[in-house]
């Protein structure tokens, strides 16, 4: 059993692979780290992380990975892995988050894609079909956007409105101009990779997209983990 640990902004994911399928994925607050050993259905015989949420939270991994008994790897943004090359300036510099989206990505498709990411932040990547990681743009995520609104311009809400072309209300305005925002950038990038090229989505903001992103586009569950989990297969077939 192999346990794939993504430590985001805010919350740790998790899932729990058997070498063929899930057997369970999920996340929890990082207040809530200790319950993680009590909500597996089996222990892991291996833990594979990445992390983007500081020292306090790589130390809170650590001491899972000794409470549970099981040997930890973690992955790093390098120039390349598991079939996918780094057109980053410095490899290292890249999330590793977002390098294993990439190698998830690899995975599931073997054409040029754009790799989404809607979190905290949205990231929007491009891989092509050689699997060269071209590059990408960060943004801030959908609720970003939104309270940024309202805490720094006075008078404006914390807007719960709709999705509308042009908005006639303050707070449809606020929820649309984030989306299109998003959606005008991650339209640029498909520019970029050719219309033909799959968007691959991902993320807690997801949904918010789906329904306005044009085909070909594809919606895959925490691509984080698919990308941690491929990680470590290649590394258990290299040893």
């Amino acid at each position: 059993m192999l346990l794939c640990l993504d430590a985001g902004n805010t919350r740790l994911k998790y899932g729990l692979h058997d070498g063929a399928t899930w057997c369970i994925q999920g996340a929890l607050d990082y207040v809530a780290i200790d319950q993680m050993k009590g909500s597996l259905p089996q222990p892991p015989q291996r833990i594979v992380a990445c992390n983007v949420a500081g020292a306090q939270v790589a130390a809170g991994i650590e001491d899972l990975a000794r409470r549970l008994g099981a040997p930890l790897a973690w992955l790093s943004s390098s120039s390349e892995a598991c079939g996918v090359t780094s057109g980053y300036d410095n490899p290292a510099q890249l999330g590793s988050d977002r390098w294993a989206a990439l190698i998830g990505a690899r995975g599931l498709q073997h054409d040029t894609c754009v790799v989404v990411m809607a979190g905290t932040a949205t990231t929007i990547d491009l891989l092509d079909a050689e699997g060269a990681f071209r590059g990408g743009l960060i943004l801030p995520g959908l609720a970003m956007m939104r309270a940024a609104l309202a805490r720094d311009t006075a008078g404006l809400p914390e807007a719960r409105g709709r999705y509308a072309g042009l908005a006639t209300n303050t707070d449809d305005a606020i929820v649309s101009g984030a989306l299109h925002a998003t959606l005008g950038a991650i339209a640029r990038v498909r520019v970029q990779a050719g219309r033909e090229a799959t968007c691959l989505l991902s993320g807690g903001a997801a949904a918010e997209l789906a329904t306005h992103l044009e085909a070909p586009m594809r919606r895959v569950d925490n691509l984080v983990l698919e990308g941690l989990a491929r990680y470590a297969r290649r590394a258990g077939d290299a040893q």
